[in-house]
Formats: structure tokens, sequence, C-alpha cells
């Protein structure tokens, strides 16, 4: 009996481009970081559609959502040049400690980070480079839960739209606000993932790409593909709506 092969969620395709739900958890190429794995987005959607596919940008491994490959050199060449331009609106959700403001900018310029942690040091002699990224509070939580410190715990939904593009840049400005995402073992804090699992049973990074706005490689029509939130990820917003603050 043949074995099942694995497929992702495709969101949209034609000639040129091809947009797929990514799960959390799994890689967007083969890493040398992590060359243990051999679940990768790229070769899973290579095998699954039966022609090469082409990376035009990343998620962190931990990070669901929409995730757009080129099918061609040409269309990759376009798409990656709108994304190193800052042309592409990317929006993304997520859940954060505290109560945020209602929206804000986030300027601050990020170090580079290396691939490999034997490198960093040079990564650290380079100047930081300009990152933005604007957000909106969407609903506030508070839990009947300890933290810890506090006899209830606080978290904020908010909507995120990166300007730029740098490595762990919403899960870095995040942390930079004192707003760091839940489920983040990186930047986060233990108690608020582990209340997270305890409580919610919710393991994972509370980060998912969920919109993408650009132009078509070929036609130059704008174009705009949604993604729906995970399972998981779903499920935990869901809980949380029982926690809506009144003034929400």
């Amino acid at each position: 009996m043949s074995e099942l092969k694995e497929t992702l969620d495709i969101l949209y395709q034609d000639d040129y481009l091809v947009a797929i739900q990514k799960p959390a958890g799994l890689l967007v190429h083969k890493s040398p970081i992590d060359k243990h794995e051999t679940r990768y987005a790229m070769k899973i959607l290579r095998n699954q559609i039966g022609q090469w596919v082409y990376p035009v940008h990343r998620l962190d491994k931990p990070t669901s959502g929409l995730l757009l490959f080129a099918l061609s050199k040409e269309a990759a060449a376009i798409m990656s040049a709108q994304f190193e331009q800052h042309s592409i609106e990317k929006t993304y959700l997520a859940v954060v400690r505290g109560f945020t403001p209602e929206q804000g900018l986030i300027d601050y310029p990020l170090k580079e980070i290396a691939g490999f942690k034997d490198q960093q040091y040079l990564a650290d002699e380079k100047d930081a480079k300009n990152a933005e990224t604007s957000y909106r509070q969407i609903h506030t939580y508070e839990l009947p839960f300890s933290d810890g410190r506090f006899p209830t715990s606080r978290y904020s939904l908010i909507e995120l739209n990166p300007k730029t593009g740098r490595k762990h840049q919403l899960r870095r400005h995040l942390k930079h606000i004192s707003h760091p995402i839940v489920g983040d073992v990186k930047y986060g804090k233990g108690e608020h993932n582990r209340l997270f699992r305890e409580h919610l049973d919710c393991p994972r990074l509370m980060l998912a790409s969920t919109e993408l706005r650009f132009k078509h490689p070929t036609s130059q029509q704008m174009m705009t593909i949604t993604c729906p939130e995970e399972e998981l990820f779903a499920a935990t917003t869901s809980r949380l709506e029982g926690f809506i603050t009144p003034s929400d």
C-alpha cells in the first residue's frame, strides 16, 4: 500500500504564482540550522503540484499563514523585487502580552541576525537597519489566571503591518515595546507562554500571516490574497473571546 503524500492547503494558483497556508512548525525551505528537518514547505509543495517552486519571501518556522511562491525564475525576480522595495502590503495577527495602545508605529532599527551563531559577531559590527511596523489593537483580554506577579493576566489581539522585512522583525519589535508575542520562546516571556499552554492548551507562537496585497508579476493588476487562521490559532482566539474586557 503506497504511503499517503503530504499536501498543503493552496489558497491561490495561476501560471505564475502559488500561495499556500503554511502550518506552524514547518520550515519554508531546507536550512543548515535545522539539519535534522526533512519536511519543508518548498519540497512538499513541489511534490504536490509537480513542478519547481521559487520562494519569494519567508515566514519563521513557528509562524503560520500565507506564504507565496513563484512558478518561474522571471516571476520570482519580479516578486522578490517588490518585497525588497517594500511595495507589498503584509498583514499579520498576533496575541501579545499586556494591553497595547489602540494603534501605533514601531520605528526601531534592527541589527542583522546571522545565519550561524558563530558568525553573529560579524553581523554585530554592522549598523542596524531601518525597520518599521504599524499596528492596531483589535481586542483586549483579561484572564483570571496569575502570571506569578498579578492575580490576573492581560493580553491584546493586534493586527500588524510591517513596512520592512527584517529577520524576526515583528517578534523583535513587539519585545522592544514590552508587548512580546505569546508563545515566543526566543523573545517572549516564559510565564505567559506557560499560562497559555496550561490554561488554553496552546503551545504555539501566536503569530499568523493573514494577507498579502501586491501587483501581479505579469498583468500588473493589484491582487489581495487572504488566509484563514490555522486551527489551533483560531481555537485559541475563540477561547479568548470569553475574556474580552468590558471596555473593548
